[in-house]
């Protein structure tokens, strides 16, 4: 049997590593005293050192030459993680960038409890992949491969709704029927779970997970959504060429607006065809926004500004997107109703996995007596509105949105390898 346990979630934008002692659930310091990590890692160019976290979204905004990145888990699955990316003189693989952030996490065990974890239960959403079993299984593949190589032995996966669940049942009283809500910074989750103070108490829960769906929205679509329609206008996105017979290719700023794709923009033969652009450009002063962006490398700074005018407008109906630095400023006034025309698409997906989840589970939005939500993504209005309207006699629990899934986990590992 392994001689140290963990429940690890490896979030799009966040990550925690948990442990349970003495019968409790604890999430493990990881950055100083914080429970939660951001998960970013960034390659100093200038102390040759990698940073984690906050210290990696500090030096990185801070200017210091390097490579920065972000994000990682909407890789797994896809194209990319069959690439190499220049790091410094290195080139490294997409799964050898995960496994060092996994790798961290394990550290931060040790630090803490004095022994490395041998046995881990990973968090992983219900799809990495929408409608790709094939690559669906490929992407747990290769997180499974990439925690193998940090001296993780044991290694099993708990869906990650299904976590949430298991975090919020300690509490209840009786039999109920719940509505996970999981929305994250890559992927929306929904599992129907029937929860009660005796299956708590069980090893195998399958018989009560009545159903889990998922889409691969989460909080870095609605931040690139955002960008799309409120940022990527002024750097030339819709733009003409000065004999008004072209508009600008789409591309470089979808790419620009999406977390996990900015690094492969920073190319000589990109820069090159922005010059080539703004040549040609009706408004080249746009696209001189967007060579600035390239130049500077400031592409994950305008995704940060992006996100936190997102986060701001849970709680007001006006934000603005800013970004000031030498020989650029930004200023997008971002209105929630703008916001929420752009991320309307997003929300129909995410309302129509509920429904998908209700129709597998064979029950009726009436027979669910609890909505829990959690994820940082759930606390958007527009997406609370939405995983909530079926439900308007359940109880709607806000759990903790960064660490109910990893403490799950925990709950899941002492489980498993007891």
């Amino acid at each position: 049997m392994p001689n140290a346990v963990s429940g690890l979630d490896f979030g799009t934008t966040n990550s925690t590593i948990g442990l349970v002692r003495q019968g409790v659930p604890t999430l493990l310091p990881v950055e100083g005293e914080d429970v939660t990590i951001p998960s970013a890692l960034f390659f100093s160019l200038e102390d040759g050192r990698t940073y984690f976290g906050r210290s990696a979204v500090a030096e990185y905004v801070d200017g210091s030459e390097g490579r920065f990145m972000r994000a990682l888990k909407s890789v797994l699955g896809s194209s990319l993680m069959s690439e190499t990316t220049q790091v410094g003189r290195m080139r490294l693989t997409f799964q050898d960038l995960i496994g060092r952030f996994l790798g961290h996490l394990r550290e931060k065990y040790s630090e803490a409890m004095g022994e490395a974890p041998d046995a881990v239960v990973l968090g992983r959403p219900v799809h990495f992949v929408d409608g790709d079993e094939t690559a669906d299984r490929t992407a747990q593949d290769q997180l499974e491969e990439a925690a193998r190589q940090q001296g993780f032995r044991h290694i099993e996966f708990q869906f990650e709704p299904v976590a949430a669940a298991l975090y919020f049942e300690r509490q209840v009283t009786s039999e109920q029927l719940a509505l996970v809500v999981d929305i994250g910074g890559g992927t929306s989750d929904f599992s129907v779970v029937r929860l009660s103070p005796e299956a708590a108490r069980a090893t195998n829960r399958l018989s009560d997970i009545l159903a889990s769906t998922g889409v691969h929205v989460g909080g870095t679509d609605f931040d690139r959504m955002l960008s799309i329609a409120r940022v990527m206008p002024l750097l030339g996105m819709g733009s003409e060429t000065a004999d008004r017979k072209r508009t600008m290719p789409n591309w470089y700023f979808n790419e620009m607006a999406t977390w996990h794709r900015i690094n492969t923009l920073y190319t000589p033969k990109i820069k090159r065809d922005i010059f080539e652009l703004k040549r040609e450009a009706a408004e080249p002063e746009k696209l001189a926004r967007f060579e600035h962006v390239l130049e500077h490398r400031s592409g994950h700074r305008l995704a940060g500004a992006v996100e936190a005018a997102k986060i701001a407008l849970s709680d007001r109906d006006e934000a603005v997107i800013r970004l000031k630095e030498g020989g650029f400023a930004l200023h997008a006034p971002a209105p929630r109703a703008a916001f929420e025309a752009a991320v309307g698409e997003l929300v129909e997906r995410i309302a129509g996995a509920i429904d998908e989840a209700l129709a597998q589970a064979a029950v009726a939005a009436e027979a669910i007596e609890t909505v829990i939500l959690t994820g940082g993504g759930a606390q958007t209005p527009i997406v609370r509105a939405a995983a909530t309207a079926r439900f308007p006699s359940a109880q709607i629990v806000q759990s903790d949105a960064f660490g109910s899934v990893g403490l799950g986990l925990t709950i899941d590992a002492a489980r498993r390898f007891a």
